[in-house]
Parts: structure tokens; sequence; C-alpha cells
């Protein structure tokens, strides 16, 4: 096994209530149906958000190249407190890391954010490094698998993973379709960075759960369920509205395949560290898998206080969870779906 030693939440500087950005997204997109837009806001079930940029700065955002200079230096400065914070909670020196991911599908940079942050953190100059892009919300379950996986090999290490997400900065205001007044209703700008341990390296105080196993699912024929089409203008959102009728095909056979791999079921889940995707995704999953009053109270909690910030918010769920500190033994499985249309699902246990 490897385990969680610590993990950081951050959030972008400006925090608005959500009606404030329904008043800029109706401003922006007058050949938008305002009504539709109105009900979509609403509904969202969001009550404030947090941008990387003030709301007078929105309406001016054109291009790509302007948008991606904005998340760059964003990215720089809120991963660096993410992985700072994540290393003071876990006890960790930075000289100490031996593996730094970077997960985002919301800006590019070259050199990659991870590298920018080396010298800053002081971290050493030989530190493994590996950014990934279009993963999008399922990168931060799967950024976890993949620092099990990493640690697992290397029991010795300790590994950081960091995501930055920076979904305001994809707001086009020359696209009125009813996927991108989805987007304008959901998502938000935040980081998150978990440091894991291996076997090998003695437990930090107070350190979160045990990673056990992870597995990935690709669901082939719906490419087209989630995603970006790059447009000259920046990304143009994907977000197919049968996304609900996927999930119900298929999470509930991959969670009990999965579990009953390590000789559990359902019944034996005591936190459920689930994305905040959305409502109907959220209240689809709850039927499909048939998961007791209350078990996605966090979930619910972290869409209304902050939206979804794709990769980053399981992440912050999971720090939730880790906060209200489930009795030892606790199982828990944390799931988070993306692009592909694909999902993730990481078995933990306390």
């Amino acid at each position: 096994m490897s385990h969680i030693a610590g993990v950081e939440k951050v959030l972008a500087p400006y925090r608005h209530a959500q009606g404030d950005i329904t008043r800029l997204a109706r401003a922006c997109l007058p050949d938008a149906n305002g009504a539709l837009l109105e009900r979509v806001h609403a509904s969202a079930r969001v009550s404030h958000r947090h941008t990387a940029l003030p709301l007078d700065a929105y309406p001016g955002l054109d291009g790509f190249g302007g948008r991606n200079e904005a998340f760059v230096a964003a990215a720089v400065r809120m991963g660096a407190d993410a992985v700072s914070g994540g290393l003071r909670a876990a006890g960790v020196a930075p000289d100490e890391v031996d593996l730094l991911m970077f997960v985002s599908t919301t800006g590019l940079a070259a050199p990659s954010i991870d590298a920018r942050l080396v010298e800053r953190l002081g971290l050493r100059a030989d530190v493994k490094r590996l950014p990934v892009f279009g993963l999008g919300c399922a990168a931060g379950a799967a950024g976890i698998g993949r620092l099990h996986d990493y640690l697992c090999g290397w029991p010795e290490h300790v590994a950081v993973l960091l995501s930055v997400e920076l979904c305001s900065l994809t707001f086009r205001r020359t696209d009125p379709s009813p996927a991108n007044l989805v987007g304008t209703a959901l998502f938000g700008d935040g980081a998150a960075a978990v440091v894991a341990r291996g076997e090998g390296r003695r437990p930090a105080p107070g350190e979160g759960p045990a990673v056990v196993a992870s597995r990935s699912r690709l669901y082939p024929g719906t490419e087209r369920a989630m995603g970006w089409d790059v447009a000259d203008d920046g990304f143009g959102i994907v977000l197919d509205p049968g996304i609900p009728d996927i999930v119900r095909a298929h999470l509930a056979a991959d969670v009990d395949q999965f579990l009953a791999d390590h000789k559990l079921t359902r019944d034996d889940i005591g936190a459920w560290v689930c994305h905040p995707g959305g409502p109907k995704v959220l209240m689809t999953m709850a039927e499909t898998l048939a998961l007791p009053d209350g078990a996605l109270d966090i979930t619910w909690r972290s869409l209304a206080a902050i939206g979804n910030i794709s990769s980053a918010s399981v992440l912050h769920v999971l720090r939730d969870t880790m906060d209200r500190r489930p009795p030892a033994g606790t199982w828990g499985l944390l799931t988070a779906l993306g692009p592909g249309f694909a999902s993730e699902l990481v078995l933990l246990r306390w």
C-alpha cells in the first residue's frame, strides 16, 4: 500500500456569489437563451465560486494567448501554495520529494507548471516530474492512482500530486450553446496537492488513509460525451446531456467488480469520496449505487461552496473527509469521471 500523508486545498483569490456570476454570463452572452441561462444557473445548486481574475476582467478576455498567460501566472502562484501547504501538513521537507506529478486540463505551459515550481519550492534538481493534460475532472482520482503505482515500485519515496484548474479562464463569449451555459453555471477555480509516501517510510502524525488499489475504465463510443473543442479563442466545452445515462449504464457494475476483487461490497464502504460533477450526475450516482442517505453530503457541500473545480474538486472532498476523521478500519471509495468518457476508482482504508 501507499499512504496519503497530507492534502492541501487552495482556492482562487476572488470569491463571488452565484448571482453575480449569472449576471456577468447574461451580459457577456447576448446571443444565448437568457431564460435557459437563468434556469441552468439557478438549478446548479452552487452558492459561491472562486475565480483567478476579478469578474470585471472576464469581458476583456479574448484569444487563447491572453487566457493562457493568465493561466500560467495564476497556476504557479496557486500551485506553490498548494504544494508547500501539503508538505507542511505531511511533515515532509521539499528536498524529500522524489516525484512531482502535475495535472490540469484548463491551460498549457512549456516548461510545465511543475518545472516552474521546482526551484521556487526548494525541490531537488533530480526530482522526477510528470505533467499530465487531458484527463479533465478525472485527473485528481487518476493522479492518486498513478502516485500509488509509483510508490508500490519505490516504497521508500515521497510523491506529490498537484492539480490546478482555472476553469473560468476557458469562458468563451462566442459560444451560446447549452453546454457553455452549464459550464458558466458550475465551474470554478482552485488547486490541491496530495503528498503520499510509500510503505517503506515512517508514518506522519495524523496522516490520512492508505491507498489500497485503483482502477481505470474507458467507455468505448463515448468520446464526444465530455472534453474540449480547441478553437482560435480557446477551449470550447463539450458536455453531453446524456452523461447521467452513461453513469447509470456502467458505474454500478464497475464499482461492484472492483470491490469484489478485494472481497468487499458497497455496504463495506464507510466513506464515499466523490467528485462533485453536478446535480444530475450526483443524483444519478446516488440512485445507481443505492447509496445510503447522507453518503454524498460532503460532496454536495463542496459543490455548493465552490462549484466544480474539475480535477481538484475530488481532492478538496478528500481533505474534507479526512477532517471528519473516519474511524480506523473504515473503507473508502474515491471516484471521479472525465473525458474519454472514463471513470476512475481508488480504494482507500483509514
